[in-house]
């Protein structure tokens, strides 16, 4: 008997098997969607396997029913790295597919739908459906239509397509809610034309781009290029890099001939930034050099745009695709190279769903496929140094800035507790940042100001009693979010954990005293506070909150163009931008991350000051940098001044192998949650029970921490507990996470509980 094995969408972690009729015998093979029956439901489902093979006695399987798509929409290749992933992090192989799976196209629904094999919509529910070509409406004609021929819509419809030209029949819907309609009579009369593309525009290729030259390397970029191109080539047995370099140190021209060399070899690339949301100019250097054969992944693409990428990928049209984590699992052939930018970034890291690591992956998807892995950073992580002290990695360092007359800038340490306010009077804009921000607006250059707190005021907290404002839903302080031009309590309170958002509480809930006190500072308080401190300057802001629909390319356009003087922001600041003219960088509270419980506290916060310090002085202005903190003897503080990552590395990692954490051990959290604390409770003690009653946990061959309250106890009205697993080899503790997932079936269903390998948020 043919016997096809498929991974559906449910959360269980195992394949069903499925008997293959005659008349698809020759449709179905590994990768293909098609649709099954499940128990009395009909779902679609990816194939993994097809073999031949004896049911056991007694056994039956039930029909695939059809096959939704003529080809497979997985290769080979990339399958079986979803698989290795869905094993390595515990996840089921039906939500790990899902990642990677484009939308189904419209004409596959109703060739099922005509054929009577699709029962119901709901076998497709969570699936994206996009037509098989894009519809567009453009006005065939400038003569008017004979006087009173047209009304309403119509006539609305023909006006709007004679002042914006051809549009998506799609887009028209958005606006005019007869589009499709008015369309056909406009047609019919000879006022307008339909016309169908199988192309899809992402909102990245919608103006044109200059192609550019490649620059002149500099002789670390040529031995660097040299070193990735040989393994490229296979003239070298090293598969893996760490491309260490300074801020500004051309890390970008290294990644784009590297492509050159792996496309020049009809092999594919894949690249992965942390953010590519705020790197825009990114996507506009490799259009430069490559032209429009790229494929962008993100999640701001439309479904139609996403299905067109895969498709272009697949078919070979493109062979290079950039974007975020999701990159991954872009179905680039014949993989040749990756390539993950900022690797150190913690936003690699997925932390709901499929709880995997893009970076980690990267290297196994670089493994299975032959491929050459770089990872790139001026700050790397831990993890990727360590590998490269045990020559699984090999290190390619760029020690100095592309640009010759560009130097790294000089730090000066601000100690907040000897210094006091400048003429704002505000106490953490110091006396040293104001002038230096004088000076800086003097000169017509431009300044970087960074907070990592958005908002207003972090805090709402009681003048009588002290009591502090906290999520009714959360464990967690509100955010006090101003109206501009509202006055000081003219705004509300917002918790950037579950979204809950209120007017500011007229009295406190503990004393009913009506001394409601705005404590601490955010980015919304911190522009307010420089508008006013320099007038005439043009002051921007970059955060979460002003970040959504493009507005953040347009902030970072402004900067470009220096229509601002000043940007304040959090950490979205520091990430990869490269302004000519920012010649001071302000770190305006340097321990915001230092004292949170996580020991990768430290190499965040260095991370994230040697980065925002490498936003100044990038062309042959010289730049300055000054970072204010109440722990100027912090390791991270000290060794960020001297722009000394290595020294840094180097005390972090003698200090993890003291300790036992990663890259020493390897970690496994247990995360259980449930509206009653009870009953997560129990559920988290029964959990570590069965870890300590296995083999490994009782030979200690795997530590078993807690069960304990999580650092943020109670999130979106769940209380959350939390079991820590540790261990040095891998074997053991994927022998105990077994038998726990085997648990986690029998729990209340009350409770949720996943497995989070290899964690980097610890709260």
């Amino acid at each position: 008997m043919l016997i096809a094995d498929v991974a559906v969408p449910v959360p269980l972690a195992k394949p069903f098997s499925y008997e293959i009729p005659a008349a698809l015998a020759a449709s179905v093979a590994p990768g293909a969607r098609v649709l099954c029956d499940f128990g009395r439901r009909q779902l679609m489902g990816i194939v993994l396997t097809v073999e031949e093979r004896e049911p056991a006695p007694g056994v039956s399987y039930k029909p695939l029913r059809a096959v939704v798509e003529a080809t497979p929409v997985v290769s080979a290749e990339l399958l079986g790295f979803l698989r290795a992933l869905s094993s390595y992090y515990f996840a089921p192989i039906g939500a790990v597919l899902r990642l990677a799976l484009p939308a189904v196209e419209k004409r596959s629904v109703e060739r099922l739908e005509g054929q009577g094999e699709l029962l119901s919509a709901s076998a497709l529910s969570g699936t994206k459906r996009v037509a098989s070509a894009l519809e567009w409406v453009a006005s065939a004609t400038e003569r008017l239509e004979a006087p009173g021929s047209l009304r309403g819509q119509a006539r609305e419809l023909l006006a709007w397509l004679r002042a914006t030209g051809p549009t998506p029949v799609a887009r028209l819907e958005d606006r005019f809610s007869n589009a499709r309609a008015a369309s056909k009579r406009l047609e019919g009369l000879g006022l307008v034309k339909l016309e169908r593309s199988e192309r899809a525009v992402a909102p990245w290729f919608t103006e044109s781009v200059e192609r550019d030259a490649p620059p002149e390397l500099t002789t670390a970029q040529q031995q660097a290029v040299s070193r990735i191109s040989a393994s490229i080539r296979g003239e070298r047995d090293v598969r893996g890099f760490l491309l260490f370099g300074v801020t500004g140190s051309g890390k970008t021209e290294v990644y784009l001939h590297a492509i050159a060399q792996a496309l020049a070899r009809g092999r594919g690339a894949i690249v992965m930034v942390p953010e590519i949301a705020l790197t825009p100019q990114l996507v506009s250097r490799f259009r430069a050099r490559f032209g429009d054969d790229v494929a962008i992944i993100h999640s701001q693409l439309g479904e139609r745009a996403r299905h067109e990428m895969h498709r272009r990928l697949v078919s070979g049209t493109v062979r290079a695709a950039i974007g975020a984590r999701s990159a991954l699992f872009a179905p680039v052939a014949s993989l040749g190279l990756v390539i993950v930018d900022e690797e150190h970034d913690s936003s690699f890291k997925q932390e709901e769903g499929v709880r995997y690591h893009a970076r980690d992956m990267a290297l196994l998807r670089a493994h299975r496929a032959g491929a050459t892995v770089v990872l790139g950073s001026a700050t790397p992580s831990a993890e990727s140094y360590e590998l490269t002290r045990k020559g699984k990695l090999e290190m390619i360092r760029l020690p100095d800035r592309a640009r010759r007359e560009a130097a790294l800038p000089d730090v000066t340490v601000v100690d907040l507790k000897r210094v006091g306010a400048g003429p704002s009077g505000h106490k953490m804009l110091t006396l040293p940042l104001h002038r230096a921000l004088d000076a800086t607006l003097a000169k017509g250059e431009q300044a970087i100001i960074f907070l990592n707190r958005r908002g207003h005021s972090p805090t709402i907290v009681c003048g009588s009693c002290g009591h502090v404002a906290t999520c009714k839903a959360c464990s967690v302080a509100l955010t006090f979010h101003q109206r501009r031009g509202r006055g000081d309590l003219q705004g509300s309170v917002k918790c950037h954990y579950c979204g809950y958002e209120d007017s500011v509480p007229e009295a406190c809930d503990e004393c009913g005293a009506s001394a409601i006190l705005l404590e601490g500072l955010g980015t919304e308080k911190l522009e307010e506070t420089i508008s006013a401190a320099f007038a005439g300057a043009r002051v921007g802001r970059l955060d979460r909150d002003v970040a959504d629909g493009g507005r953040a390319e347009r902030v970072l356009e402004q900067m470009r163009r220096r229509e601002l003087d000043i940007l304040v922001g959090t950490q979205m600041v520091t990430k990869g931008h490269d302004f000519s003219h920012v010649t001071l960088v302000g770190v305006v509270n340097a321990d915001a991350a230092l004292n949170l419980p996580d020991f990768r506290a430290g190499e965040r916060s260095f991370q994230l000051l040697v980065q925002v310090a490498g936003r100044a002085g990038r062309s042959d202005l010289p730049g300055k940098v000054l970072i204010q903190t109440y722990s100027p003897a912090h390791p991270a503080i000290e060794l960020a001044k001297l722009h000394d990552v290595e020294a840094f590395l180097a005390r972090e990692l003698a200090d993890r192998k003291e300790t036992r954490y990663p890259p020493f051990a390897r970690l496994a959290l247990v995360r259980v949650d449930a509206m009653d604390l009870p009953v997560a409770e129990r559920a988290a003690t029964a959990l570590a029970a069965r870890a300590r009653r296995t083999p490994a946990g009782q030979a200690g061959h795997v530590e078993v921490l807690g069960p304990a309250p999580a650092p943020l106890a109670r999130l979106r009205g769940r209380y959350r507990y939390r079991v820590l697993l540790r261990a040095e080899d891998r074997g053991p503790l994927r022998a105990v996470l077994a038998a726990i997932e085997a648990e986690i079936e029998l729990l209340d269903r009350r409770v949720r509980a996943v497995i989070d390998v290899d964690p980097v948020s610890m709260l």
